[in-house]
């Protein structure tokens, strides 16, 4: 069985991000990135939630340069 959306650490999905774990987790707690799926004790986040936080971003950008 294949996964189309992996659960990613939280390590990976700072990775994704390109940002560090402390940093990702203030992005949690602001909101900018959302909460994790819980799995017993673990945190873990789908890929497409990841790159849903990219795709926001690119999509408030300002045209103005």
């Amino acid at each position: 069985m294949q996964l189309t959306d992996p659960l990613l650490t939280v390590r990976e999905s700072a990775e994704v991000l390109q940002i560090s774990v402390p940093t990702f987790w203030r992005r949690v707690a602001d909101g900018t990135v959302p909460r994790p799926v819980k799995i017993g004790a673990l945190s873990r986040w789908p890929y497409s939630e990841i790159i849903a936080v990219i795709e926001r971003a690119k999509n408030s950008r300002s045209d103005v340069a």
